[in-house]
């Protein structure tokens, strides 16, 4: 089965081999149409303004510093942030996400593909349907859901890379990690597509716990 959160990392990251979103993982695990996940479009718009937030001190000279996403350049996970907007976008406005990644327009740099994105994106509304992703089916609220956590996730991923590293808001991170464990795969699913949970700190909050889940650690 595909996992939600799987799904939008997957189609964001099908022209980025070799590293953790490039195919499906079976086995059990929760309902990939199916979670009790309200449908809200508040939730998707939040992480995606914080994403906006941290790519503002994204400079060109940065694009080749690493990530907390193993294998990834700061370019090569911008690319794929961008990747996946777009499929939230196809998901919402038209209720399918093809498989293929977009190819970026020669004069568009990176940080200025994730801003177009992002902000068309913005612009339209989450009605309630089911979203077709390949050959398999996902109700909305779920893929904006799962997106949220995806969008948010790599916002604080390039925040740690540019070196503001901006948290993801308390109230936020709250929300999201509430939905992660519906979401994500479990520990014994998830390789090759997250890595494995790391230990957040006796004092961390809902923020560090969050990325801690999908097996990130700040950047040193």
């Amino acid at each position: 089965m595909v996992y939600p959160l799987e799904a939008v990392t997957m189609t964001g990251g099908q022209m980025h081999a070799g590293t953790n979103a490039h195919q499906s993982v079976p086995g059990g695990g929760p309902p990939s149409g199916d979670c009790p996940v309200p449908l809200d479009g508040r939730l998707l718009e939040r992480a995606i303004y914080f994403a906006l937030t941290a790519v503002q001190g994204v400079t060109p000279d940065m694009l080749g510093r690493g990530t907390p996403c193993e294998s990834w350049n700061l370019e090569m996970l911008l690319l794929h942030l961008r990747d996946s907007l777009a499929a939230l976008y196809d998901g919402v406005c038209l209720g399918r996400v093809a498989m293929n990644p977009e190819p970026l327009v020669p004069e568009e740099d990176p940080v200025s593909a994730v801003r177009v994105r992002a902000v068309r994106l913005l612009r339209k509304s989450l009605s309630p349907g089911r979203v077709e992703i390949g050959d398999r089916g996902m109700d909305r609220g779920v893929m904006a859901a799962a997106g949220a956590i995806e969008v948010a996730v790599h916002g604080w991923d390039i925040a740690q890379a540019s070196g503001s590293r901006s948290p993801i808001p308390p109230a936020l991170a709250d929300e999201l990690l509430a939905l992660a464990p519906l979401l994500a795969p479990g520990p014994q699913e998830r390789w090759p597509l997250f890595a494995d949970p790391v230990e957040p700190g006796v004092d961390a909050g809902s923020g560090d716990r969050l990325v801690a889940l999908l097996g990130r650690r700040p950047l040193s």
